[in-house]
């Protein structure tokens, strides 16, 4: 009777772990939602207070499902900027989903694609200034959504971006 009620806690923990494993972005009638987070058109972002490095940020967003947010458009930047602001503060910055880590001075997304939408801070610092120091991308709030590059090896907070439709 000991040993049944061991293979049910077990299995309660199991089932407990793997519902909180679930990704962000779920089926439901054969399309992907976005059950937490906030959505935008096409994308489901969730926010990652803990700082990390690019990659280990862009490496935990992959492990979800997703990728590091990269803002596609002026509309989709702005969208980004007030979630991070309201769920990880004003004055964080997060990690973007591209860098120039290839060819410096080539911006590019996680697929390797050259990005077109840029809303680098061009009127106190003259962004993109760090030259081959600084390979990744960051959204500033203080800056109001503006682009910084940064050392891929700071810490910084993340938003994961999931495809949905």
């Amino acid at each position: 009777m000991e040993l049944r009620g061991v293979i049910v806690l077990v299995c309660v923990l199991c089932l407990a772990h793997s519902t909180l494993q679930q990704d962000t972005s779920k089926k439901k009638n054969g399309k992907k939602v976005c059950l937490k987070g906030f959505k935008v058109p096409g994308k489901c972002f969730l926010s990652d207070p803990v700082k990390k490095s690019f990659h280990a940020a862009s490496d935990d967003c992959i492990a979800k499902g997703g990728t590091l947010s990269t803002p596609l458009n002026g509309d989709e930047n702005d969208h980004l900027y007030d979630y991070v602001r309201q769920t990880i503060g004003p004055q964080e910055h997060i990690w973007l989903g591209i860098n120039d880590m290839l060819k410096e001075g080539d911006w590019v997304d996680k697929t390797g694609t050259s990005v077109r939408f840029k809303n680098w801070e061009t009127d106190v610092t003259h962004q993109p200034d760090g030259g081959r120091s600084q390979n990744c991308a960051i959204l500033s709030n203080p800056a109001n959504g503006k682009w910084f590059d940064e050392s891929c090896r700071a810490e910084k907070a993340s938003v994961c971006e999931f495809m949905i439709v």
